[in-house]
């Protein structure tokens, strides 16, 4: 493909809206039959709700079909065949699997197809090239390759052209030689890790700006890419574009990604359809309005996903962008299972991070405690302090922390633990900053 084209696949991307969701009507039918005679699941899952594929006429139809969620995946897992009962093809027609972090529960297991994979790594090729990868670069695959789906995305790399280097999750010693080496000018890994390869960096004498040639940053696995002060954080250290995307080992890598705008990531609307439901109700709510994403897949053989409840909480637009795409693009606030609530408010881990991330007088580091302390919700925030840490200093930038937490959540952590430079350990990959010690349930 010429290096000057601005898009991937230009008719499927500016593809107007009516002719969108008039290939999603088409694909979602076939999708919906395909699961209903091929998965176990499926097909008890609609009966005993009453409902069939003939009964879509329109996409606003599918609200009428059951919703499934990370438990559902578990409880199925395993039943059946080795595969399970949501899995809608034999074991002989699935060429790779993945599986989830665990991080949510028992890792879940994610099959594809042959056609599903190809679709997937095409998925990801338009992705990069979104973001201005092009043949003649040299892209760096930071990602862990130990069963993880964003593992194979590398594979979209190659199909664009461009000179991959299986990194993996190399030691960072290792990693910034290959940086110094190589010199490389793309770069995909979590955004924790951006900054911390970074400041390594600097430590031993490298100049990321100078010394190495990485021009562009994805990064992907956690909140942080599409937070304005951690994206302001990791690009002052590299001095180059950094590009956030979004996916789900329960469909594929990437599902989403920015654009050069940075206004929102591109969901790859061919493949996924989106609602977005009432936190509470569970009923669809507009497009625009904030609540839980539910997608379904629209294309995928091996394991249909109808309205799988992702658990992230955000809203979706159909607006055409200025980049003239016209898939819709996913706003993401925060996990459900992150959010916690203090006197009546919603806080979410994103919140805090972009406070933390916007304050001069801590480090990048902190992490976040929620306990319960006399039937109630609180949390704590550890950080560290950015200079000569002592009594003194650390007591004015507990203040300046909580003041700035209280104005943007709208609620005081109940402590703000402030220990020296260093004190807090690194992540080298993806971070788990939030420690959830609650036994009670606090209901969104």
């Amino acid at each position: 493909m010429p290096i000057y084209n601005k898009y991937w696949n230009e008719q499927l991307e500016t593809l107007p809206r009516e002719e969108l969701e008039e290939l999603q009507l088409r694909n979602l039918k076939d999708e919906l039959s395909h699961a209903y005679n091929h998965s176990p699941y499926y097909k008890r899952s609609f009966d005993e709700a009453g409902v069939k594929p003939a009964d879509v006429k329109t996409l606003s139809d599918l609200s009428k079909f059951p919703t499934i969620d990370k438990k559902t995946q578990r409880d199925t897992q395993g039943v059946g065949s080795f595969l399970g009962e949501l899995a809608a093809v034999p074991e002989k027609d699935v060429i790779f699997v993945s599986t989830s972090s665990g991080s949510t529960g028992v890792p879940t297991m994610s099959p594809f197809t042959k056609q599903d994979f190809d679709e997937f790594q095409d998925v990801e090729s338009r992705w990069f090239w979104q973001a201005g990868m092009r043949p003649n670069d040299r892209y760096v695959h930071g990602l862990n390759f130990s069963l993880y789906v964003g593992g194979p995305d590398v594979i979209g790399a190659q199909n664009l052209g461009a000179l991959c280097i299986w990194g993996g999750t190399l030691p960072s010693e290792r990693l910034l030689f290959i940086l110094k080496a190589y010199q490389p000018t793309c770069i995909w890994t979590s955004p924790s890790y951006a900054f911390y390869l970074g400041e390594t960096a600097l430590k031993s004498g490298i100049d990321p700006k100078k010394d190495l040639s990485i021009n562009k940053i994805f990064v992907a696995g956690e909140m942080g890419g599409s937070i304005g002060a951690t994206r302001q954080a990791i690009i002052n250290i590299w001095g180059a574009e950094l590009y956030d995307f979004y996916g789900l080992s329960d469909i594929f890598g990437a599902c989403a990604a920015q654009c050069e705008y940075h206004d929102g990531l591109h969901i790859a609307e061919d493949h996924i359809l989106v609602e977005t439901i009432d936190l509470k109700t569970g009923e669809v709510i507009p497009n625009g309005e904030r609540g839980e994403l539910v997608y379904t897949t629209l294309r995928k053989k091996a394991r249909p996903m109808i309205r799988f409840r992702t658990g992230d909480i955000g809203k979706f637009v159909t607006e055409k962008c200025p980049c003239g795409r016209t898939h819709g693009r996913i706003y993401v606030d925060g996990r459900k299972d992150d959010m916690f609530i203090v006197s009546a408010v919603n806080v979410y881990p994103s919140d805090i991070e972009f406070v933390i991330r916007g304050l001069e007088e801590v480090t990048n580091e902190y992490s976040v405690r929620i306990y319960e302390e006399n039937f109630t919700c609180r949390y704590d925030v550890t950080v560290e302090n950015a200079g000569a840490s002592d009594c003194e200093s650390d007591k004015k930038v507990s203040e300046i922390v909580t003041n700035a937490l209280k104005a943007r959540t709208g609620v005081k952590p109940a402590r703000v633990i402030v220990l020296p430079d260093g004190s807090i350990e690194r992540s080298t990959h993806k971070a788990k900053r939030v420690i959830d010690e609650r036994k009670l349930s606090f209901d969104i």
